[in-house]
C-alpha cells in the first residue's frame, strides 16, 4: 500500500490529536513544540510527530533528518555524512516523511507523517537517526541607511528541535547497571555523579529516580535519559538544588533507573549506595 495511503487517517486526524499529543511529553524551542519527543518503529504501520507553532507570528519550519551520536558524557553529537558508518546510511536511507516544509500560523499544529522503506532485507538490529525541526527565518528588505549610522548587523536566532526515530528491528534485548554515584559540581551548581553501563543490542531509556530507603516520595526525578548502542558506558549528571544536595551529601539513596510510564514503568536497574 501507498505510504501517503497509509497514513492517511493519521494525517486526517492531526488537528484532533494534537491534544493527546501534547499530553505526552514534548520538546519545545522558541515558538516550536514538538511532540512525541521519541519514536519507535518496530512494524510495517506508520506514525506521526506532531509540530505546532506556540508563537504569536507565521513561521515556516524545515525538516530533515540527521546522524546523531551519543558520547560517554551523554551528549549527542552531529556526525557529518562523509563520516557515517554503513548502519547509519542505512537508518538514513530506512525513514521517509512527509510534509518535509510547513508554513504555519499562531497556535496552528501539523502532522509530519512518517513510515518506513522496507526492511525485509536489513540485518536485525537496533538503527537510529534523528528528525530535526528546525524554523526558517524571515528575509528582511535591507533599507539604506546614512553612512554616518555605520553597518548594522541584526543576529536572528535559529531554533531547532531534534527527535530519535529508533527502527528495531528481530528479538532485541539489553541490560543495564549503576555504579560508582559521587557528589560533584558543574557551572550551574551540584550534581549527583553515577556510572550508568549498557549491555546488550539495543538502547535502554527511561527516568532515574533517586530515594532514601524506606520513603516511597523520590528526592528527585529525571525523565527522558537513554543510552544508546554506540556507546556501554555514559557518565549520567543530575541537577540538585540546596535541597535535594542536603538531603542526598554523605546518606544512603537509592538510585533506580525505571522504564518510562508509558512502556509500564518497570525497573531496568538501581544502586543503593552512600553518596559522598
Amino acid at each position: 500500500m501507498n505510504f501517503i495511503r497509509k497514513v492517511s487517517t493519521l494525517a486526517s486526524a492531526g488537528l484532533a490529536t494534537l491534544s493527546l499529543a501534547i499530553a505526552v511529553p514534548a520538546h519545545a524551542a522558541g515558538d516550536l513544540l514538538v511532540a512525541p519527543t521519541r519514536v519507535i518503529l518496530d512494524g510495517a504501520r506508520g506514525t506521526q510527530v506532531i509540530l505546532s507553532n506556540i508563537g504569536s507570528e507565521e513561521t515556516t519550519y524545515r525538516i530533515s533528518l540527521e546522524i546523531k551520536r551519543m558520547t560517554p558524557a551523554g551528549e549527542l553529537d552531529e556526525i557529518d555524512a562523509a563520516a557515517t558508518t554503513d548502519a547509519e546510511k542505512t537508518a538514513l536511507s530506512l525513514v521517509r516523511f512527509a510534509p518535509r516544509r510547513v508554513t504555519l500560523p499562531p497556535n496552528q499544529p501539523q502532522s509530519i507523517r512518517i513510515g518506513l522503506n522496507p526492511v525485509e532485507n536489513l540485518p536485525d538490529g537496533e538503527y537510529r537517526v534523528h528528525m530535526l525541526f528546525r524554523s526558517i527565518p524571515k528575509t528582511k528588505p535591507v533599507v539604506d541607511t546614512p553612512e554616518t549610522e555605520g553597518v548594522k548587523i541584526e543576529l536572528t536566532p535559529l531554533y531547532g528541535i531534534a527527535i530519535p526515530v529508533i527502527i528495531r528491528k528481530g528479538q532485541l534485548s539489553a541490560t543495564a547497571a549503576l555504579a560508582n554515584a559521587r557528589m560533584g559540581r558543574d557551572e550551574v551548581g551540584p550534581v549527583l555523579q553515577f556510572d550508568a553501563t549498557r549491555n546488550g543490542n539495543r538502547s535502554v531509556y527511561g527516568e532515574f529516580r533517586v530515594m532514601k530507603p524506606g520513603q516511597d516520595k523520590p528526592i528527585l526525578v529525571q525523565k527522558g535519559l537513554a543510552i544508546y548502542p554506540e556507546i556501554e558506558r555514559r557518565i549520567v549528571e543530575l541537577q540538585l538544588n540546596a535541597e535535594e544536595e542536603a538531603a542526598i551529601r554523605g546518606n544512603e539513596v537509592i538510585i533506580a533507573y525505571h522504564e518510562t510510564p508509558e512502556n509500564g514503568g518497570g525497573m531496568i536497574t538501581e544502586l543503593r549506595t552512600v553518596v559522598r
